[in-house]
């Protein structure tokens, strides 16, 4: 049975290497043909080991001449096939690869081990011997080749372990793999039932298998050893237990009908683990541990940094964003970190950068083209380890008691192996405590943003009313928005404990999972303590926990390790170098060969202050000869504080004219300039720019708030500069905010889609028909939203149909036609030149009888009245003529003035229906 990790789309389920394998038999040559220069050559042998024949693959590529070597390991119920792919891409940069499928794995014949230092571990070391005898390997003395290895998982540790059992070994590169099995299966003394049955399934499924190519090459059939043989004492193996050593077997067994590890489990697994020989590894290592990871967390990592730097090793550790529980596939950027490791320290290239001592991916959002995650490194000069400076954060909440229920059932969801680092991935990971079977202690709201990079550590107390005063917790931290329901488990992890003699309370130091996480300013930190967890075996007795805490939330902050900037996709760069010749080519032919925009004008301090001021601006589509102008010679300002309404018919030219502004086409003719910076694609200066237009898409299982952190993340600029609790403040959207946007109404999508383009406060807002499928009440509500906006000092620009609305909310007006300005100017003034006049009465309402009277003057077309003005339209009456008529008629006037609707005022404008 091979199950496959999510996380690697070839690999197997724990990813990674495993046993090896020695050396005798001969193969023969094959080409694996890469399709590109320098072809690979790869060679199949089945190589006799003491009790086992171990199948492998030798892989070079290029000219003669001696090279350094590198061994794969590959990962726990997979085969060397699994890295053939990496294999074939070490040897094209230069090194002779050898990979080779562990015992029990592919067509390799004997028992798994679990990386047994007399069987799989020796096998490691009869590999080097056979390396060192290819007359393409480099040596560094008689029987010594230059030699270094890597793999994934189970593979990683044997990297470690032949690194610590053979001296030989000049450099190494273990990834998501275990310092400590004992302490990976058994974290606390607490066991790690779901993995240790993946463990055990994969690896007994199928029983004992024949190597296959054993009795092909095997010269003498009586002589040779058939794969199937068993490695180890020669007692065939007991009932169930597959592949796996007998003694691995019952082992496994015992804790699994325990429910608890016992020292002789945990003797048995630390003998075989790296931590064994710890003292022993020397040499040039690179870590990469997966953040999420349940099966082998970051604290495996960690241990083996500080043991190997202790022995004076160079040591760089990365932290990449995947792991054996899914995640972001960093597969191509660890492998070229592997490269340059070995180049290093293998091929002595001192011009090589192996990259920063530690380094730490975090996601930088999500890619709008391509709708994946985008990963940001961060680094620093130096390891940090888990527990750098802390800072302190106090948690509320009395004592508290809850239930271990009988037989551990239902258990709380937290870990979920194999697929936590999907959901975790997306900010939307799965996490249930049953009420309870839990306590819980919440901080304050943050007041500012906090990165959390290591384990957090907590104080508490406890008490048990189990017969042997033991009790299981399991400790997590969780960020919780500031709605105080909206919580996230960061990639899914808990950290398990087991406490004795908790009879009268006992005193824990609790050190909670490792992780790289910011907390947004205005969220909290939760601290849960749960008696049960869904990957872990609990006591089946019922009792009862009683828990306190004794002193903050010690909360690790690396400070020294800095975010680089988001990386630019790479068809950024790859499609305008590609398609550089042809877009000359293609604008000599369109435009006659005349000259582009060129160099942008240099920033004019004297206009540093005015949002925006077009001159002269020119756009055409079409062909040379077509005389059609989408926007031709179009002028106009606009000032601070003021919201400009852009206003003209189909066709008039307003999208052009944003998508202008917005740098997305570039101008035929005349300038741009916004805050004396003139405006080109990409413009630095665009950053001061928000800008809604046709709506904005949203990932309808996240709620509002989420989708907006995701889309600042994915500008790649501080999250202190989002001011994203002001942008919310003026949308409005209250507590609708931290609900999954799907539930949402078109309003309310508008809204946050207006705080969208809020984000970072712009000093110019464009909004195009953000009033569209609004009902009456929120077309208010927006209205207000951009009246509020303009009201702190900045512009908005809004092009919409409604002119009742344009007209209440705008204050000067842009009117366009056929890509020309018709008018521009303060709403008053545009709408003030038509034929009804706005009369102010001076003491209050006038009387029925007056107005009749106003009514019956000759010129005078119609009446109406409102509590506090008279609308007069004249029918050939002069202004003076009105107001002569009213002295003699005795009506207290306050004001005189024209007034006609932005409807009227337009169409006249525009030509239409007046």
């Amino acid at each position: 049975m091979k199950l496959r990790l999510p996380r690697f789309r070839r690999g197997r389920l724990l990813a990674g290497a495993a046993a090896l394998a020695v050396v005798a038999g001969a193969g023969t040559w094959t080409a694996a043909g890469s399709g590109e220069p320098p072809p690979v050559h790869r060679e199949d042998t089945v190589l006799e080991m003491p009790d086992a024949a171990v199948d492998t693959s030798y892989f070079t590529a290029g000219g003669g001449g001696r090279r350094p070597a590198v061994l794969i390991g590959h990962g726990f119920g997979g085969s060397k096939d699994d890295v053939r792919d990496e294999a074939e891409r070490l040897a094209r940069s230069g090194y002779a690869v050898l990979t080779w499928s562990a015992r029990g794995f592919g067509r390799s014949g004997g028992r798994i081990g679990l990386n047994d230092p007399q069987y799989e571990v020796k096998d490691v070391s009869r590999l080097i011997d056979w390396l060192a005898r290819r007359p393409e390997v480099q040596l560094d003395a008689d029987g010594d080749p230059r030699v270094g290895v890597t793999g994934g998982s189970y593979g990683g540790a044997i990297a470690l372990l032949a690194a610590g059992y053979d001296r030989r070994v000049d450099a190494i590169a273990p990834r998501i793999t275990y310092w400590n099995l004992a302490d990976a299966l058994f974290p606390q003394g607490v066991f790690k039932k779901l993995w240790a049955g993946v463990f055990f399934t994969t690896g007994s499924a199928g029983g004992l298998r024949p190597a296959g190519p054993a009795a092909a090459t095997a010269p003498d059939p009586g002589s040779a050893r058939q794969a199937g043989t068993p490695a180890g004492p020669g007692a065939p193996p007991a009932p169930g237990c597959g592949r796996f050593q007998p003694e691995l077997c019952a082992m496994y067994e015992r804790v699994a009908v325990a429910g608890k590890p016992d020292e002789q489990a945990r003797d048995l697994l630390q003998q075989r683990s790296p931590s064994a020989v710890g003292d022993r590894i020397k040499v040039p290592t690179l870590i990469v541990q997966g953040q999420s990871d349940s099966l082998f967390p970051l604290d495996q990592a960690d241990a083996m940094a500080r043991a190997v730097a202790a022995n004076g090793a160079p040591v760089s550790v990365d932290w990449e964003a995947g792991g054996h529980d899914g995640g972001t596939d960093e597969t191509a950027r660890v492998r070229a970190r592997v490269t340059a490791w070995f180049d290093r320290h293998l091929k002595g290239d001192d011009g090589v950068s192996t990259g920063p001592a530690f380094r730490v991916s975090r996601s930088g959002g999500i890619d709008s083209t391509d709708g994946r995650i985008k990963l940001r490194g961060a680094g620093a000069d130096h390891y940090p380890g888990l527990t750098p400076a802390a800072r302190p954060v106090a948690l509320s909440g009395p004592e508290q008691s809850f239930a271990n229920p009988p037989g551990g059932a239902p258990p709380a969801l937290s870990a979920m192996p194999g697929i936590g680092g999907q959901l975790s991935a997306l900010g939307a990971g799965f996490a249930l405590d049953f009420p309870g079977q839990f306590a819980r202690f919440d901080s304050a709201p943050l007041d500012a943003a906090l990165r959390v990079t290591g384990t957090p550590s907590v104080r508490v107390r406890v008490r048990s009313t189990a017969p042997d005063g033991s009790a299981v917790l399991f400790g997590k931290v969780y960020d919780v928005g500031p709605d105080g329901r909206t919580q996230v488990l960061p990639h899914q992890l808990v950290a398990p404990v087991r406490v004795t003699d908790a009879q009268q309370g006992a005193g824990v130091d609790l050190r909670l999972p490792a992780i790289d996480h910011e907390v947004q300013a205005g969220h909290r930190l939760r601290l849960v303590l749960a008696a049960t967890d869904f990957g872990y075996a609990t006591p089946a007795a019922p009792a009862t926990y009683t828990v306190a805490v004794e002193g903050p939330l010690a909360v690790p902050v690396a400070d020294g390790v800095t975010t680089a900037a988001a990386p630019l996709p790479a068809w950024t760069w790859a499609l305008p170098l590609a398609a550089a010749a042809l877009a000359a080519a293609l604008l000599l032919v369109r435009r006659g060969g005349r000259r582009g925009p060129g160099p942008a004008p240099e920033p004019d301090p004297e206009r540093a202050g005015v949002p925006l001021e077009i001159t002269g601006l020119t756009k055409r589509y079409g062909s040379v000869k077509d005389d059609r102008y989408a926007v031709q010679d179009l002028s106009f300002r606009v000032e601070q504080g003021q919201v400009l309404g852009l206003l003209g018919p189909n066709g008039a030219g307003k999208t052009t004219t944003l998508r202008m502004l917005m740098g997305l086409i570039s101008p035929d003719a005349g300038e741009i300039r916004v805050f004396g910076h003139a405006v080109r694609p990409g413009a630095p200066v665009l950053s001061r720019v928000g800008a809604f237009v046709e709506g904005a898409g949203f990932l309808p299982h996240l709620s509002g708030r989420a989708n907006l952190e995701l889309y600042w993340q994915a500008t790649g600029r501080p999250p202190e500069d989002s001011h994203l609790a002001e942008a919310l403040e003026i949308a409005g959207l209250g507590d609708a905010l931290e609900r999954a946007v799907r539930t949402y109404s078109q309003g309310m999508r508008q809204r946050l889609a207006i705080a969208q383009a809020m984000l970072g406060l712009p000093d110019l807002l464009i909004l195009d028909e953000p009033t569209n499928g609004l009902d009456p009440p929120q077309i208010r509500e927006m209205r207000d939203v951009m009246i509020r906006y303009a009201a702190g000092g900045r512009t908005v620009i809004v092009s919409s149909h409604l002119l009742s609305e344009v007209e209440q909310s705008c204050t000067h007006l842009v009117v366009m036609d056929r890509g020309r300005l018709v008018q521009a100017g303060p709403v008053a003034e545009i709408t003030g030149g038509g034929d009804t006049l706005l009369v102010t009465p001076a003491d209050g309402p006038v009387a029925r009888t007056t107005l009749e009277k106003i009514a019956a003057l000759e010129g005078v077309g119609s009446v109406t009245a409102s509590d506090e003005a008279i609308l007069v339209r004249l029918a050939g009456a002069t202004p003076a003529d009105l107001i002569a008529e009213l002295v003699r008629l005795e009506v207290p006037v306050a004001a005189v003035g024209p007034h006609r609707r932005l409807e009227d005022a337009f169409l006249t404008l525009i030509g239409g229906p007046a």
